[in-house]
């Protein structure tokens, strides 16, 4: 295939990756008037009739939801490997990653990458966590704090659409939320008996962005009310969740200035030595294998956390021979996660005649009550825990024949039990880190990613706080058969990387500065989990979002005052 010429393939902006920040920057570059390029390495998702499974019936599925084990074979996933959810699942062949320590990296290469995927749990940080490594004395500071970023929490929160309370908690400050999902008997049972034993721990429903009462603005967006099917990650028809493709994109390309580019896979940032600036992105198209260039005056860097740093890492020249803006060597390196190794369930007894009232797609959350306020532990930083309470329906099968047969047929409840995991703040590190193959490439001449990443002496005590606290908060509210325990996932199976490109104040220590600007480019932004300097409790996208949105607009100011180009 011939290329169009420069002229064609020149535009104001470009936008690596489609997902939640890549939508976010492309909504608001396209807003102000930029010709605005997105480009996605993975397949064209388009909403609504791009989403197969999305209406299918239980009994629809051929294997009721498993996948056999020949049809997994040349796939990774991980969790969306079932029938309902294979459509997202990425041949192995795609990306080869070199493990030097174990790590579970899930992708969402497709158009609105893992903005369909999510858990779409979205917690403001509060000061406690901007202010976290100048407290606490690990990575380096934030050059941001909360106000900074307050107004951009609520400029994104008022278009995705939160369902919330307002809890008045100084630790998770308040979102623009509509109403949010109720706590279900158990839950509400739980909170009860969190707030009478213990004077700073509460149970509150946890935020996330789904619709439970659309405003004007989302019906612009030609979205509807969440509903509670729990059948999110298939892709939602109605637009319920917030997701690239139901919001931000379609947004977008309403201004008339969006292009998206599917199957192309992102190789380099151009930069150009004479001009001190970089002036547009390589790729390699994912079906012909042709290598083209795009042109830009700003680039924004979305391709999440562990692909931005290699995109970057890889975007050599005679200034950066350790890749674009890496004058400091630090590229890659202090790369986190959240730990998700401590897992608890416990039974109650009681609550017979009730039950759920519909499916929540959200879940209870107890936010972060360690090391908040001051250092009371052996280990930095804290955890927030998930919870969830239900009762299922299960028959007793352990007789045969007919007797076996009834009981199949009539399913009773069974006792009301709960689940709780924790979500960790790690503690970033230098030797924690993503750096590329001097030897091994990939089918598309790239070189293949290495990760190494491993849990330190603070998470393993982190855990081990977890265990205790969880048991005894189960037992402080009279639940049985409680187990909690250290599942002892590898880092990645949390699914929230972040850092590498981190934001600093100093461009010896720090990659970003406080408007997620390169140090030494200043025309390349990076607002996705890249940039992050520490990653405290909260789930991180909404804050990337923000970051996302801000940067934007900062951009295209500069832009406007020809100070970027």
């Amino acid at each position: 295939m011939l290329q169009d010429s420069k002229e064609k393939r020149t535009y104001d902006a470009i936008v690596i990756g489609s997902g939640a920040s890549g939508g976010w920057a492309a909504k608001e570059l396209t807003e102000k008037g930029l010709k605005t390029l997105v480009l996605e390495r993975g397949r064209m998702v388009k909403h609504i009739e791009d989403y197969p499974t999305a209406s299918k019936a239980p009994w629809e599925f051929e294997f009721r939801g498993a996948i056999p084990l020949e049809k997994r074979s040349g796939l990774v996933g991980g969790r969306w490997l079932r029938e309902e959810t294979a459509h997202w699942a990425l041949a192995e062949d795609e990306q080869p990653i070199i493990q030097e320590k174990p790590f579970r990296w899930f992708r969402g290469y497709h158009v609105g990458g893992k903005s369909l995927l999510w858990a779409r749990a979205t917690q403001r940080w509060s000061d406690f966590d901007y202010e976290g490594p100048a407290r606490d004395g690990f990575a380096v500071d934030w050059p941001i704090r909360y106000k900074d970023l307050e107004p951009w929490y609520t400029h994104v929160e008022k278009f995705a659409g939160i369902a919330g309370n307002k809890d008045g908690l100084a630790e998770l400050p308040d979102s623009e939320v509509m109403p949010g999902f109720d706590l279900s008997c158990i839950e509400n049972y739980y909170k009860e008996q969190l707030a009478s034993n213990f004077d700073n721990r509460y149970l509150i429903q946890g935020r996330c962005a789904h619709l439970t009462d659309p405003q004007e603005i989302h019906k612009q967006q030609g979205r509807n009310k969440c509903q509670n099917q729990a059948m999110c990650n298939r892709g939602c028809v109605y637009g319920g969740y917030f997701s690239a493709n139901a919001s931000t994109l379609p947004w977008a390309e309403k201004t008339g200035n969006l292009t998206v580019r599917p199957d192309a896979v992102v190789e380099s940032i151009i930069y150009d030595d004479a001009k001190g600036k970089a002036t547009g992105v390589r790729i390699i198209d994912r079906n012909t294998k042709e290598e083209i260039e795009f042109y830009a005056k700003i680039i924004f860097v979305n391709a999440s956390t562990i692909a931005s740093n290699a995109i970057l890492l890889n975007s050599k020249s005679s200034t950066f021979s350790g890749g674009i803006g890496n004058e400091n060597g630090l590229m890659g390196k202090f790369l986190a996660c959240h730990n998700y190794r401590g897992k608890g369930n416990a039974s109650f007894e009681g609550f017979a005649d009730k039950f759920n009232d519909g499916r929540n797609p959200g879940h209870a959350y107890v936010p972060r009550f360690r090391n908040v306020f001051k250092q009371d532990t052996d280990f930095l930083r804290g955890y927030s825990i998930g919870m969830s309470g239900g009762r299922g329906l299960g028959s007793d099968t352990s007789m045969i024949g007919d007797e076996l047969r009834d009981n199949l047929l009539n399913q009773k409840y069974g006792t009301w039990h709960m689940s709780a995991w924790m979500q960790g703040e790690t503690v970033p590190v230098e030797d924690n880190h993503v750096r590329l193959s001097t030897d091994q490439v990939d089918k598309y001449g790239i070189p293949q990613i290495i990760l190494s990443v491993e849990w330190k002496d603070n998470d393993d005590k982190m855990v081990a706080d977890f265990i205790e606290q969880q048991t005894l908060m189960y037992e402080k509210a009279g639940f049985t058969n409680i187990k909690v325990e250290d599942s002892h996932s590898d880092p990645g199976s949390d699914i929230h990387e972040m850092g590498g490109v981190r934001m600093g104040r100093d461009p010896k220590t720090s990659l970003l500065n406080e408007w997620n600007q390169l140090h030494h480019c200043k025309n390349v932004f990076v607002t996705d989990g890249a940039c992050m300097t520490s990653t405290s409790t909260q789930n991180p996208t909404l804050t990337f979002m923000a970051l996302t949105a801000r940067s934007a607009n900062y951009a295209v100011d500069e832009l406007n005052r020809q100070n970027l180009g």
